[in-house]
């Protein structure tokens, strides 16, 4: 490596080692105090401010460099350009910290390392700060030694403080040497707060803090944001419209593409192109997959995802080249590391993570970089069936996974709820009957494991998509309706769930008529939701119009008319007539032995509610009795 002459590099002008001016920061108060305890007390550590792109990582570094200045320390700033590039001004930093000329002159001569000369001198040097920013590849800094053995341009002596900018947040990347201060995205009132600053005539605090939340609280999305909204031509000049415009315009708001964004200092800046430079170097690094993973994740929806369904089919069908396990894992990892993916929980992201037991690996994306990175697919593939088609076919097997796995199942349905939706909108890839089967195992499993509010959620979806594209008098319609109302019934929503029952027997007596089997149905979920509510005397009269009608219809002896005897029974149970309801489950539980065998579920239940309501007849007696004979004596 060739050196500029000593006499050159230490009477140039300093301007390129001077920090960038920032406005006030906003949020970052923790963080700037730790830097601020570690400048003033030095202890073989160096700091690393890290995340995604777009978290400001360089405003906050600049932030301690304008007040360590102002306090009197020396303060360099080099910012990452490449590995020669860093030598010559790491080189420059020595000598105003005063590196003799006959070191330098020693090293030049290939008598001693470079690196070795220069922390040599900010070993014995007071009071300085260096920051070395955008250092996103560290295993290229160098020279020729990875970063945790601390052997080349990054280590932990000296009298000063390191500080690094960076978006690798792998602590196997930096050391135990190394102070890590990941940074998230702001609290809503500091987010608030910087579109305000940028723009204050552009509306109140609350809907500042209702565009920051919809900008994901990410910092270089404010800055953007702000920087329109306090543009006089701008189209929408408010926080409320411009909000409103996002889900319709964010190609153009924020999504635009720059022409100067093969420029990665100009990418950085540019919320379209700041994450593409990861993945650019992800890449470079041989994680080819990184891409289409992330492009793949953006499809699905804004909750965590099981990591099980990113299989080696998936990407492959997606990319049309082999993969295999290692390289989706490292491509996952390579996510990670970058800040391109969370777990939730993860302040960075603004779900939850799905509750219950033994959950199995999740992820989840930041809002803005799923939809962004959506956007950039739509622009690379014109034609996105091919991907649709992948995710559906996934979809569909892992919920048949799940309903194979049976109670082990559980945890991953609970996680994979969220996502069977999207299948809704690729109706030009699978048919809304096999869709329908998929909605429905899968919501059966979650009624199974007492998931009754994303079974819910998941029913509603399809509930939608049938009254829209069959019509609301369509037979699957009101099915779709009758199992909507039953997860009601699960949640303990028994008004709502009486409410939609009522009207699909309405319903289905209009398109069905009274003696169809959906019909009689019908009115048994009816039937069910009174009973919730407590309206016993509707629901009996339900149950036994129902019970007569499927007498009729299907015989005594019919399993359906056997279960409307029982549902009859319980229902004259609560209304307090045991003796009624205590006949009735004899009849049925004879009926199912006879028929069913004394071993099938059905017997074994209707036995269960045999035994309370003789015990209850018995017990109600006795009260009568007992009542009786108070009375005569009184």
């Amino acid at each position: 490596m060739q050196l500029a002459p000593v006499e050159r590099l230490a009477g140039e002008r300093y301007g390129s080692l001077r920090y960038p001016h920032v406005d006030r920061v906003r949020g970052r108060e923790t963080e700037l105090a730790a830097l601020s305890r570690m400048l003033r007390q030095p202890q073989e550590q160096f700091a690393v401010i890290c995340g995604a792109g777009g978290l400001g990582k360089t405003t906050v570094a600049a932030q301690l460099a304008a007040c360590a200045e102002e306090e009197g320390w020396q303060v360099f700033w080099v910012r990452w350009r490449n590995s020669v590039d860093l030598a010559q001004q790491m080189t420059r930093v020595a000598v105003a910290c005063g590196l003799p000329e006959t070191d330098l002159e020693a090293a030049r001569a290939g008598h001693e390392n470079l690196p070795d000369v220069i922390w040599r001198q900010l070993a014995s040097a007071r009071r300085w700060l260096l920051v070395l920013d955008n250092i996103d590849e560290p295993q290229v800094v160098g020279p020729g030694e990875p970063v945790a053995q601390y052997r080349g341009w990054i280590r932990p002596h000296g009298r000063g403080l390191l500080l690094i900018t960076s978006r690798d947040t792998s602590e196997q990347t930096w050391g135990r040497c190394a102070r890590l201060l990941p940074l998230e995205p702001l609290g809503v009132p500091d987010a608030g707060r910087v579109l305000l600053d940028a723009a204050p005539r552009a509306g109140t605090q609350a809907q500042a803090q209702e565009l920051a939340e919809r900008l994901g609280r990410l910092p270089l999305a404010l800055y953007a944001a702000g920087s329109y909204l306090a543009t006089p031509t701008s189209r929408y000049p408010t926080f409320e419209r411009y909000r409103q415009a996002l889900d319709a315009e964010l190609g153009t708001l924020l999504g635009a593409e720059h022409p100067d964004a093969s420029d990665p200092d100009v990418a950085r800046t540019v919320v379209r192109h700041t994450w593409e430079l990861s993945l650019d170097q992800l890449a470079a690094e041989g994680h080819v997959l990184a891409r289409p993973l992330l492009r793949t994740l953006s499809l699905l929806a804004p909750a965590p995802v099981p990591l099980s369904l990113m299989i080696p089919d998936l990407l492959t069908a997606v990319t049309g080249q082999a993969t295999t396990v290692v390289a989706v894992e490292a491509a996952l990892a390579g996510l990670y590391r970058y800040g391109l993916l969370g777990t939730p929980g993860d302040p960075n992201v603004r779900v939850q993570p799905a509750q219950g037991d033994d959950l199995p690996a999740q992820a989840v994306l930041h809002s803005l970089v799923r939809e962004i990175s959506a956007l950039a697919l739509t622009a690379e593939i014109p034609d996105p069936t091919p991907w649709h088609q992948a995710l559906a076919v996934v979809l569909t097997e892992a919920v048949d996974n799940i309903v194979q796995a049976g109670r082990s199942g559980w945890p991953t349905a609970r996680l994979l709820a969220a996502h069977p939706p999207i299948l809704l909108h690729y109706d030009h890839v699978q048919g809304l009957a096999d869709t329908t089967d998929t909605f429905y195992d899968l919501a059966g499993v979650l009624v199974d494991a007492g998931a009754y509010t994303p079974a819910h959620a998941l029913l509603q979806h399809l509930l939608r998509a049938q009254a829209r594209i069959l019509g609301p008098d369509h037979p699957d319609t009101l099915s779709g309706r009758g199992h909507l109302g039953s997860a009601l019934i699960g949640m303990g929503k028994y008004p709502q769930a009486a409410d939609l029952h009522r009207q699909n027997l309405d319903d289905y007596l209009r398109v069905m008529g009274p003696d169809h089997a959906d019909t009689l149905r019908s009115r048994h979920s009816l039937a069910l939701a009174l009973d919730g509510t407590g309206t016993y005397a509707e629901a009996v009269d339900l149950h036994r119009q129902n019970l007569d009608d499927r007498t009729r219809i299907l015989g005594p002896d019919h399993p359906d008319t056997m279960r409307s005897r029982g549902n009859l029974a319980s229902a004259l149970a609560g209304m307090g007539q045991y003796a009624q309801a205590a006949d009735l489950h004899r009849q049925t539980f004879n009926g199912r032995t006879r028929v069913l065998g004394p071993d099938h579920p059905d017997t074994l239940l209707s036995h269960l509610g045999l035994g309370p309501a003789l015990a209850l007849r018995t017990a109600h007696r006795r009260r009568n009795r007992w009542l009786q004979r108070r009375a005569t004596t009184d």
